[in-house]
C-alpha cells in the first residue's frame, strides 16, 4: 500500500508541474521475477521514476518505452524474457528464469477516467479493494484498456468496456477477489480477441497500535513509517506522549487504558504492541483488547510476565478462549538475538508482518517452493 500512495502522492506532484505521466504495471509473468503482477511504477515526461516493476533492472528500458507511451498517448504491452538472448544484448540483465509482461498506460490528467483516478480511491478509504488491469496477450498491438476497474464493500468504479459481456465478466470476477482475498489472473476468450485480467486484491496497509511512549518505542514508530503503515502512539503520561517526541508517528494519544479504545478505531488489519512497561496498564488495555477481532496483540517482556497477566485476568472471570490466545504473542517478536530498542523494533515489525501476511518467518534457504505461489500466476480461461 505504501508504493500506491507514493505513486499518488507523485502524481499529484507532477500534476502540479504540468509534468506528463504514464502508469507501468506488471500484469503477468511467466516462470520468476522479481515483482509479481499488480506491481506498479509512476514515470513522467522528465524521467522521474516512484514505485518498482523489478529489482531495478527493467525500471531504464520501462522508462525509454514510458516516454515514447507519453508521446504517442497510446497504452502500450511490452515483454522481457529472460530466455531470450536478445535480453542479454539490450543489457537489461533480468538473472530470473521468467517472462515479465509489463502494462505502460498513459495518464490523461484532464480525464477523470485515468488509472490514478482509481489509485487515489484506493488510498483514500481503509478499506479492502479488488483493482482490475484489462490487457490483450493475444494482440499486443490492438486495443489495450488497462486499468478499468475498482471495487470496494461500498461500491464499484467501472471505465466503460466497449464490450459488455466482457465487462460485466470482469465485475464478476472482481466480486470473487474481493471476497475470497485473492489476487489472480484470467482470460477470456471472445471471437475477435482474448482479453486478460489481472485482479489485484489490495488490503489496507497495517495500522500499528503502540501502548507506551517510551525511548524504545521511537525507533518502532520510525520503522513501521517505512513500511507505510499507519501508527497510533498511546500514554496515559503527558510528558511522554506528545507529537514532539513522535514526529512520525500518524497520531498520538494521551490517555489511561480505560479510556484508549473509544479514542482510537480498530479492525481486522490492526496490529498492537503492548509496552509501556507498566504492568498494570498494559493488564487493563490486554483485558479490553481480547474480545476485539484483531489479528495481532504483542506484549514485550518475558513470557512470565505475560502468564502473569493471563492468570489474573482469569481469576477476575474473565476467560481466554483458544482463539484468543493464539492472537497473544509474548515475548513479542522473532528470536533474532535483539537487544537494542532498534534491534527490539525489528524484531517486533517482523513478526507483525509475518502474521499479517500468514508467512512462517523462516529462512528462504529453507523453502522447498517458490518464494511466492505459483497459483496466483495460472491464467484462468472463460468462453464469452
Amino acid at each position: 500500500m505504501k508504493e500506491l500512495e507514493d505513486i499518488v502522492k507523485a502524481y499529484h506532484n507532477a500534476c502540479q508541474q504540468g509534468l506528463k505521466t504514464a502508469l507501468a504495471t506488471v500484469v503477468h509473468v511467466e516462470g520468476s521475477a522479481y515483482r509479481q503482477p499488480g506491481a506498479r511504477m509512476l514515470v513522467t515526461e522528465n524521467g522521474t521514476l516512484t514505485g518498482a516493476i523489478s529489482g531495478g533492472c527493467l525500471e531504464g528500458d520501462a522508462l525509454r518505452k514510458a516516454q515514447l507511451v507519453i508521446l504517442q498517448q497510446q497504452p502500450m504491452l511490452v515483454t522481457y524474457d529472460t530466455n531470450d538472448e536478445d535480453d542479454a544484448i539490450l543489457g537489461v540483465g533480468l538473472g530470473c528464469n521468467g517472462i515479465i509482461h509489463i502494462l505502460l498506460e498513459p495518464i490523461n490528467a484532464a480525464s477523470s477516467n485515468n488509472p490514478l483516478a482509481l489509485l487515489r480511491e484506493v488510498v483514500a478509504h481503509r478499506s479492502p479493494a479488488a483493482l482490475v488491469t484489462l490487457f490483450s496477450l493475444r494482440q499486443r498491438k490492438g486495443p489495450q484498456p488497462g486499468t478499468c476497474l475498482l471495487l470496494t464493500a461500498n461500491g464499484q468504479t467501472v471505465y466503460p468496456i466497449e464490450d459488455k459481456k466482457l465487462q460485466q465478466a470482469v465485475i464478476t470476477d472482481a466480486r470473487v477477489a474481493l471476497g475470497t482475498q485473492t489476487s489472480f489472473t484470467k482470460t477470456y476468450q471472445a471471437a475477435n480477441n482474448d482479453f486478460t485480467a489481472h485482479a489485484a486484491y489490495l488490503p489496507p496497509a497495517i495500522q500499528l497500535l503502540i501502548a507506551g511512549a517510551g525511548n524504545d518505542v521511537i525507533p518502532l514508530v520510525k520503522m513501521a513509517g517505512l513500511l507505510g503503515w499507519g501508527t497510533i502512539v498511546a500514554d496515559g503520561r503527558p510528558l511522554y506522549a506528545t507529537q514532539s517526541r513522535f514526529p512520525d508517528a500518524t497520531r498520538v494519544v494521551l490517555a489511561k487504558p480505560a479510556q484508549l479504545l473509544s479514542a482510537v478505531n480498530t479492525d481486522a488489519y490492526t496490529a498492537v504492541i503492548l509496552m509501556t512497561h507498566n504492568y498494570n496498564y498494559d493488564l487493563v488495555l490486554l483485558a479490553q483488547l481480547l474480545p476485539l477481532p484483531l489479528p495481532y496483540i504483542g506484549v514485550l517482556g518475558p513470557a512470565k510476565k505475560l502468564q502473569r497477566m493471563l492468570s489474573e485476568l482469569m481469576e477476575n472471570g474473565i476467560q481466554v478462549s483458544r482463539q484468543q490466545r493464539a492472537r497473544i504473542h509474548g515475548p513479542a517478536g522473532l528470536d533474532l538475538g535483539a537487544e537494542t530498542p532498534e534491534e527490539i523494533a525489528l524484531s517486533v515489525v517482523s513478526e507483525i508482518k509475518s502474521v499479517m501476511s500468514a508467512a512462517a518467518a523462516t529462512s528462504l534457504r529453507e523453502k522447498n517452493t517458490t518464494i511466492h505461489p505459483r497459483e496466483q500466476q495460472i491464467i484462468l480461461q472463460q468462453v464469452l
